[in-house]
């Protein structure tokens, strides 16, 4: 594990897997249908059983589909987590398509709702890294410092975890985390 302290926030950076996590929220990589799919959105929806499914499917009814850059909010079913905030990240079209806000957003918005709902520590994965195909380096650079300056201007959480589930991942974002040249960013190794 690998962490910092922003203000009265840790974040922290866990090899691990994002269905076990023990957080007040978990966060989807979802696809816009928010109706499950592969990866993470797969392993969330069958971890948090058919009750998640059925929350996504009356959001839809009422909203439509959540585009990049959106998140939204469901029970966590049978998960250890309360909630489950749904993020759809950006496509990755070569960077010139406004990927890099859509990808700020869809953090933002994350923290948004779990500050609403009374969150104290949420859990991201890698959004957009896996079939959208960003970049990692660079989406975790967004993901470090959209967080990083969400929690310096709303000091509501106790913990922000980065859940990654290879060492090739975690070295990536470990970077990241080395690069923070906040005030009492000093990363801790353990």
């Amino acid at each position: 594990m690998v962490s910092t302290t922003i203000g009265s926030t840790r974040l922290s950076l866990i090899l691990g897997v994002i269905t076990q996590q023990d957080a007040d929220a978990i966060v989807n990589a979802a696809n816009s249908s928010l109706l499950g799919g592969g990866g993470v959105d797969g392993a969330i929806h069958r971890a948090g059983g058919p009750e998640i499914l059925e929350e996504c499917k009356v959001i839809r009814e009422k909203s439509g589909e959540c585009w990049a850059g959106q998140a939204v909010i469901t029970g966590g079913g049978r998960l250890i987590a309360r909630f489950v905030i749904h993020a759809v990240g950006p496509i990755w079209r070569g960077g010139k398509h406004n990927e890099d806000g859509l990808l700020r957003s869809a953090y933002r918005n994350s923290l948004r709702l779990a500050a609403q709902n009374n969150v104290r520590t949420i859990a991201f994965p890698s959004l957009s890294t896996g079939a959208y195909g960003f970049p990692i380096k660079r989406a975790s650079r967004i993901a470090f410092e959209t967080v990083k300056d969400f929690v310096k201007q709303h000091p509501r959480f106790d913990e922000v975890r980065f859940i990654v589930f290879s060492r090739r991942d975690f070295d990536v974002y470990a970077g990241s985390f080395a690069q923070d040249p906040s005030e009492t960013g000093v990363a801790e190794v353990s």
